[in-house]
């Protein structure tokens, strides 16, 4: 079976794993922060906090800028909830821009014509979010540029996107973001098993991303109330959350790290042939932004299924017959059960409901052989004739 998307661990990795096993430190050792400063370093950003996952990266990420009750996150609709689920965690509400037809990501377009709705209401977004779908870029130049009109802070949501460059800057750079967030996930570009980071230029906000991933708790003698009491003392000054990376998670990340440049080369070369496999089929491949370069996490196409004789789920029960097993990304979260009891409702995003009909990810990973790829193209083919 052929799935769309997969880890790949070699020796190297293992070691790199057991080493920390027979070290003196399982959590909270040296390995951590050699990780940190190796993927800071890679991105060309100053600072770097480790967290368990991406969605308590963007949640802790939230905290620093200050979003609370009161204020708005905007984000896309086409992504996983915890982009949206970040504000909500801190008692924000949340709000959607529409996607680009073309790239998927968000709209700088809708998001200009939304900032000037919300400024004559006098409810802007505290936090925008724009997300880095499937490894490509958004707009961020442009984005940034309404940043700087508007006030709010931009975090990108690059979970899909480490080893993709914009404008000759390295997504994770934080040249037009205040932060950026990547995952780990095992069906990421490179993997911790779980795992996620924030980044940042700013060293105020990297101060309280380190507090609040761990309980809130310093030992800095410089944020303490008063002296400390002696060695072994430290201070609860505000309340965190217990989202360490663990030492063993970190020296698989640290190793993964040697072979970021190698994954993202065969990502690219696997999906300059899918374009090529795919150009007679009646679908429409990923456009890619002028300036971007994606590390392509995902490859999705988009399909007309009015103007076929299969819908989407015999696609999928098809192409899983003849082993080969296709995704979605994503449902867009304003249609979510959750989300449509805070207010949100069908027709609200267009472009991002249309998207979702006609949508579907192919496999797409390290490890996929040419010779697997043409089977998953000779499967559509055959599905599609």
């Amino acid at each position: 079976m052929i799935y769309y998307g997969k880890q790949s661990i070699d020796t190297a990795d293992i070691q790199s794993v057991v080493d920390v096993l027979n070290s003196d430190f399982l959590t909270q050792g040296p390995v951590l922060e050699q990780f940190e400063k190796k993927v800071a370093q890679y991105c060309g950003a100053k600072y770097a906090v480790a967290v368990t996952n991406a969605t308590s990266a963007l949640h802790i990420a939230c905290r620093a800028a200050g979003l609370g009750k009161g204020d708005v996150l905007w984000t896309s609709p086409i992504t996983f909830t915890a982009s949206a689920n970040c504000g909500r965690y801190c008692g924000a509400d949340v709000d959607f821009v529409d996607i680009d037809a073309a790239t998927y990501n968000m709209s700088p377009d809708e998001l200009e014509q939304k900032l000037q709705q919300a400024k004559a209401k006098g409810r802007l977004p505290k936090v925008v979010v724009p997300v880095h779908l499937a490894g490509q870029s958004c707009d961020m130049r442009r984005i940034q540029e309404l940043s700087v009109e508007y006030g709010f802070t931009i975090l990108e949501d690059a979970s899909h996107a480490i080893g993709a460059d914009y404008l000759d800057t390295k997504v994770g750079s934080c040249a037009y973001s205040d932060m950026a967030v990547f995952s780990f996930h095992p069906v990421k570009i490179i993997t911790t098993g779980e795992g996620g980071m924030v980044l940042t230029n700013n060293e105020v906000l990297y101060k309280k991303l380190c507090l609040y991933r761990s309980h809130g708790i310093t030992r800095d003698a410089a944020l303490m109330t008063h002296e400390a009491d002696g060695p072994w003392y430290y201070q609860q000054i505000d309340l965190g959350y217990n989202y360490r990376m663990t030492e063993l998670q970190a020296a698989l990340g640290f190793s993964q790290m040697d072979k970021l440049d190698e994954f993202v080369a065969r990502r690219r070369y696997l999906v300059s042939r899918y374009d090529e496999l795919l150009q007679d089929l009646p679908m429409i491949t990923p456009h890619v932004l002028e300036g971007a370069n994606p590390s392509w996490h995902l490859y999705m196409v988009r399909v007309d299924f009015s103007k076929l004789q299969m819908n989407k789920v015999q696609l999928f029960a098809e192409m899983k017959k003849r082993g080969v097993v296709l995704n979605l990304h994503y449902i867009p979260v304003h249609t979510q059960p959750y989300y449509q009891d805070l207010g949100f409702k069908q027709g609200d995003f267009p472009q991002s409901e249309k998207y979702y009909e006609e949508i579907f990810t192919l496999p797409l990973y390290y490890g996929l052989t040419d010779e697997q790829q043409d089977d998953v193209v000779a499967a559509l083919r055959d599905c599609l004739k």
